[in-house]
């Protein structure tokens, strides 16, 4: 059998508004030029300006619907055109050995399991051991029933731009089949929760290597994303919805990811109320340890996490279901078109999964700090344990934190200490020097800059090096601002763009460093708006300002 087919030429320079019309009239106009024909070469001239001004204002156009159907996904593949970006390549070229080696990586955790101590710590000495033999809870028991309208509605909230999991099944089906699918997955979710455990299909994960860095060095330099079942999914935000209002009251108040009215906002604050505040009296410092865990949700152990469970008063079934959830998992590592064996894993809580956050926190929810002078703040894994020095004893700050190697080795959670660092904040006259914090006979190493939750933290608690970095961010993104700006697009559409992408950077975190921040730091920042205006992308009347204008006095130059 005989296809016809056709070639063609696509360059990676070509504008996304250079047309196949465009590119005949291209090939017309050189045509009379070669042909030394003055008046056709005029002419070809002529008309391929014409419909290059036509299709540069229909391409424009197609830019404005995007924005007012608030269409991101298609605003940025339009910018990309644009700028001729281009996905950089994968790092390392894909082969089957290299997805082997990462899929047995990610399942040795759970040969790494450690045996607790005999002597509890004070962090953990309220944990029951779990009994190896779980029973299943009679239906009676029973602490979470679905209710079809709360499938239904998320069916219909299903993104359809989502990758399907590894059952197949995509988003767009379950979207347009919400009518006929709903009913008969609620009874397969009431089912699971009925019998405390979680079907094996929906337990399946596909394992996709995000590279950490641009050069890849060794196995760790990937993140191991799961990409799971979309209905898996569904179920899993419904049984979230249930935990959360059962542990919102539990759970540590210093633990600031994933819960209502928190952010990293007000994680960073209550660091620097806790320190200010003891920096405030004469003879004090502070010294702040930046705990790294290396792989936290991996090595979940699901029998820890089920006594905390039972601890925080969460009902039998659900914790057994959760147990269920986390144990006979099967994975398998895609990398690029290669894809590895299926492996069996009981460790760990899948990164991609909805519930693996909310879990990480009742299984880190009793690592707290028993000293009044010694505060332990927690973001997910980000832990940072804050000694609150008076007259130099630093003894409640060293034994909080060998309390803490100690309660990491008891639930199998290892500490990275090559990434976990020290700072010491000491505004005194004569500062004396301090010797580093040991953890397992290694020196932690002190820093005088920290990227503390996407705010960077100096020694001196200045705002400078955190200025530079909000201010390196949205010069990039001018870049796309100036682009936008070529294609004619209104001043409503620009002010748009520039509010959600490069002044929503200018006031990341806002509230942290804008009241410390220095008159000249603040100039700078006001300079970017300026820009705006001066460039006429955005009225004066709109614009946003970051520095209130002083008034003008009389006689004197207004130098804001």
């Amino acid at each position: 059998m005989c296809v016809p087919t056709k070639t063609f030429c696509k360059f990676s320079n070509n504008k996304p508004w250079f047309t196949a019309k465009l590119k005949k009239l291209r090939h017309a106009k050189e045509i009379a030029y070669r042909g030394e024909d003055k008046a056709l070469y005029k002419q070809a001239r002529n008309q391929l300006t014409k419909e290059i001004r036509i299709a540069k204002r229909s391409y424009s156009e197609k830019l404005k619907s995007s924005f007012s159907a608030n269409d991101p996904a298609s605003v940025w593949k339009g910018l990309q055109n644009i700028t001729n970006y281009r996905r950089p390549p994968l790092p390392t070229e894909a082969n089957k050995d290299l997805a082997d080696n990462l899929n047995t990586l990610y399942c040795s955790f759970e040969n790494n399991i450690f045996t607790p101590f005999i002597q509890p710590s004070p962090m953990s000495a309220h944990i029951t051991p779990l009994d190896s033999s779980l029973t299943i809870p009679s239906s009676t028991q029973v602490a979470l029933t679905i209710c079809e309208k709360d499938v239904y509605r998320l069916f219909q909230r299903q993104k359809t731009r989502m990758a399907p999991g590894p059952d197949g099944v995509s988003p767009s089906c379950l979207k347009a089949c919400a009518d006929q699918l709903a009913p008969i997955f609620t009874s397969i979710f009431n089912r699971s929760l009925e019998l405390c455990e979680v079907p094996s299909c929906f337990k399946l994960s596909t394992i996709i290597p995000v590279p950490k860095k641009p050069s890849i060095t060794g196995l760790n330099d990937y993140w191991p994303v799961a990409l799971t079942s979309v209905v898996m999914k569904t179920f899993e935000k419904l049984v979230l919805a249930h935990l959360k209002k059962l542990t919102e009251q539990l759970l540590d108040p210093l633990q600031f990811a994933y819960r209502a009215n928190r952010s990293v906002d007000d994680a960073v604050n209550m660091w620097l109320n806790y320190i200010l505040q003891h920096l405030d009296c004469p003879g004090t410092y502070a010294r702040i340890l930046f705990v790294d865990f290396s792989s936290a949700f991996n090595i979940i152990i699901p029998g820890i996490l089920h006594s905390k469970l039972l601890n925080l008063t969460i009902p039998p079934a659900i914790c057994q279901w959760i147990t269920s959830f986390l144990t006979g998992r099967k994975q398998q590592v895609r990398l690029g078109g290669v894809t590895c064996g299926i492996r069996t894993v009981s460790t760990g809580a899948p990164q991609g999964c909805v519930l693996s956050p909310l879990l990480f926190f009742p299984y880190t929810d009793d690592c707290i700090s028993s000293d009044p002078t010694v505060k332990l703040l927690k973001f997910a894994d980000d832990t940072t344990l804050i000694g609150l020095i008076q007259d130099g004893d630093e003894s409640a700050y060293k034994q909080e934190a060998m309390q803490l190697v100690l309660w990491c080795s008891q639930n199998n959670l290892e500490l990275n200490t090559l990434k976990t660092v020290e700072m010491i904040v000491d505004f005194r006259k004569h500062p004396l020097t301090l010797l580093p914090i040991t953890i397992s006979s290694i020196p932690v190493s002190p820093v005088e800059n920290f990227k503390f939750l996407g705010t960077t933290i100096s020694q001196d608690l200045k705002w400078e090096s955190n200025i530079n970095s909000i201010l390196k961010k949205a010069q990039q993104r001018m870049y796309f601002l100036r682009q936008l700006r070529k294609y004619s697009l209104p001043q409503e559409l620009l002010i748009q763009f520039y509010t959600a992408v490069i002044e929503s950077v200018l006031c990341s975190s806002i509230t942290i460093w804008f009241g410390a921040a220095t008159n000249q730091d603040r100039n700078r920042l006001q300079k970017t708006v300026k820009t705006v205006k001066k460039n006429h992308w955005c009225p004066p009347a709109h614009s946003p300002g970051l520095v209130p204008y002083k008034k003008q006095k009389p006689g004197r130059k207004n130098h804001y």
